[in-house]
């Protein structure tokens, strides 16, 4: 049974690599309204487009889409939806996705599954979810971030390195590497009242090494549940 949930879309006009993606027409609808398309298909209770673009603001509401406008100095898209949680007033118990907006291709019961993930696993402040790897290219590729779990699902790193590393094989064994290791997909659960206390944790050194933000929740000894789905979705629009 899915719990009650809420999603967040962060959306920003101003990327560098993109500037005005999430109005980037796909097959004649703007991509962050496919992405809001596939979160309605979902048990989400309510789902909200945080953006600092009054053009991306203006879009959304043409289509009955609840709009949040947020503060355009957010460092990332888990602080733009702090602020989300803060207007709405959520409790502190309530359930968050946050969806990006440029991931036309997300599973539906993918997002309700990180939140059932999340509900059933109270240890955990954050859900996020992986697939295995799939080739030996993947598994050293810095690009496609590998998670280790613990017996419980709940992630002991997250890493840019092929991990884990399996010291007694053959160079060309790849079933005892493919076997164990997991590609982790950016996509998350948040518990509200762990919003607040994530906006106060400072920046870590692994966090700065890797460049991976949620290396800062484990350093600061804050658990994450890391489900498992069969395959991700095709990659966002990025270009």
């Amino acid at each position: 049974m899915t719990p009650s949930y809420s999603i967040v879309i962060p959306a920003r006009y101003g990327s560098s690599r993109f500037p005005g993606k999430p109005l980037f027409k796909l097959a004649g609808r703007e991509l962050l309204l496919h992405v809001v398309d596939r979160a309605r298909e979902s048990g989400a209770e309510d789902i909200v487009v945080a953006t600092d673009d009054e053009r991306i603001a203006a879009r959304c509401k043409a289509e009955d889409v609840d709009v949040q406008m947020t503060a355009a100095s957010h460092p990332s898209g888990t602080d733009r939806i702090a602020e989300v949680a803060d207007a709405r007033g959520w409790e502190g118990s309530r359930l968050i996705v946050g969806l990006q907006g440029d991931e036309p291709m997300t599973e539906p019961a993918h997002l309700d599954q990180l939140a059932a993930n999340l509900a059933a696993h109270a240890e955990a402040q954050m859900a996020t979810l992986s697939v295995p790897v799939a080739s030996m290219e993947d598994y050293r590729n810095p690009n496609r971030v590998k998670v280790v779990t613990d017996s419980r699902g709940l992630a002991l790193y997250f890493s840019r390195s092929p991990i884990p590393f399996v010291r007694d094989r053959q160079d060309d064994d790849t079933t005892a590497i493919l076997a164990h290791a997991r590609i982790h997909l950016g996509i998350y659960a948040y518990r509200r009242r762990f919003l607040e206390v994530y906006r106060s944790l400072t920046a870590t050194e692994l966090e700065s090494l890797e460049q991976l933000e949620q290396l800062r929740v484990l350093c600061h000894g804050y658990r994450i549940h890391v489900g498992e789905i069969a395959a991700a979705a095709p990659a966002g629009v990025d270009h």
